[in-house]
């Protein structure tokens, strides 16, 4: 069966099952690509290393967008975020963390200015600025552009282990970093 998009039914479920079945998928991103192989959930609701915990806009964005829609954001005043809106049972966040290189590799060389492949989108702000991903892409509609989305085969199986989050200090110990096992492009290898 072919890669299909991932359309916004698939994030009309909860954060934490969207996260794990998005290992694998390819984000494309122009003429950019790569295969999800790190990410992270994150809940809306009792959650406080959310965004939702803490900021009023992000409860806002959750109520006047739809399941699919890019949630960006610039962090520490560094490095734009990347996260998919999910909204079902549950509502919350995937942070698109890593992803293995496989088209534009060489424009992402050039806006990273680095050579080596493994580290070019080994943590979610080398990710976005290797793909070129500002806040201009916030609510982008990530399930209709066939330029701008998920692309996944629902019957492929990916070896996924589970982790707690990183590079946060609330609610950390939650083990909703999914990672593809042994993968050499992850921001850092699972405990």
């Amino acid at each position: 069966m072919a890669n299909k998009i991932v359309r916004a039914s698939f994030f009309k479920r909860d954060p934490i099952t969207c996260a794990r079945e998005l290992i694998g998928a390819e984000l494309i991103w122009g003429h950019c690509s790569g295969f999800l192989v790190e990410v992270e959930a994150y809940a809306a609701v009792d959650d406080e290393a959310a965004h939702t915990f803490t900021r009023p806009s992000a409860r806002r964005f959750i109520e006047r967008n739809q399941a699919g829609a890019a949630y960006i954001y610039f962090n520490y005043g560094m490095h734009w975020m990347l996260n998919v809106l999910v909204k079902g049972d549950v509502n919350g966040f995937v942070l698109i963390r890593a992803l293995e290189p496989r088209q534009g590799i060489e424009r992402m060389q050039k806006r990273r200015g680095v050579d080596d492949v493994k580290r070019l989108c080994s943590g979610p702000g080398k990710l976005t600025q290797a793909l070129g991903i500002t806040g201009r892409q916030h609510e982008m509609d990530l399930c209709i552009d066939p330029q701008h989305c998920f692309v996944r085969n629902a019957n492929t199986a990916m070896d996924v282990v589970a982790d707690a989050r990183i590079g946060i200090t609330r609610s950390a110990h939650y083990p909703w970093r999914f990672t593809l096992r042994e993968s050499e492009f992850v921001s850092r290898i699972p405990r």
